[in-house]
């Protein structure tokens, strides 16, 4: 995957007024999920010092994990968002480095402006899940014989270490006949898995009026 780097800033002034304060300087909350897990003492607090804009969110069996609340330029974070690139964030917070990926994005649903970000920490030894542009190549031998080619998914989930996640994932229709189509689950990987659902089509070939026309005249 490509870097994009980002720089942020701790955020310590929550609620709804200050996040609407921020949207109109141009700014944009985010949060940074997947920090250490921690140990609570019996009361569920956290005894250990927290750093601007960190917290603790309870998880199980007296652990919580660290996530943190920042905030970004909308400059800083538009070409990240807009793009249909998979690319692994070099967080930088203070002189502080993390890599992250985008999580999850809330919209305006009127003029659909960033509200906020979520992002997931990443670590260079766990998997991660990513959703990754499915880019077709090959000649599908059904095309020739005049069916029409589709994309059914668009993006596939992608797990595996991210470096190892790639920018897009490549599915080769060469083999395709008309009326055949590639699951999810007809795909491996040696560097990574797909974890969407195994029965999902991704893409096939499906047959047109010219291909039956042809078909029938053949018989």
């Amino acid at each position: 995957m490509k870097t994009f780097v980002l720089n942020a800033e701790p955020r310590t002034d929550l609620g709804k007024k200050a996040a609407k304060a921020l949207r109109k300087e141009n700014k944009i909350p985010v949060v940074l999920n997947g920090g250490a897990v921690v140990d609570l003492d019996e009361n569920g607090n956290y005894a250990g010092t927290l750093n601007a804009g960190e917290k603790v969110v309870k998880i199980e069996n007296g652990r919580g994990i660290i996530a943190t609340d920042l905030v970004v330029t909308f400059d800083a974070i538009r070409k990240l968002i807009y793009t249909p690139d998979v690319q692994v964030i070099e967080l930088n917070v203070n002189g502080v480095q993390k890599m992250a990926v985008v999580k999850d994005l809330q919209f305006h649903p009127v003029n659909d402006s960033i509200l906020h970000i979520d992002l997931l920490q990443v670590y260079e030894d766990k998997p991660v899940v990513v959703e990754v542009p499915v880019h077709v190549e090959g000649h599908a031998v059904g095309v020739k014989a005049g069916g029409k080619l589709f994309l059914n998914m668009k993006k596939v989930k992608v797990k595996g270490l991210y470096k190892n996640i790639p920018e897009t994932l490549l599915v080769n229709v060469s083999d395709v006949n008309i009326g055949q189509s590639i699951k999810v689950g007809n795909l491996h990987y040696e560097e990574f898995e797909l974890a969407s659902a195994k029965e999902l089509v991704i893409c096939g070939v499906r047959a047109t009026r010219a291909s039956q026309a042809a078909a029938a005249e053949a018989e």
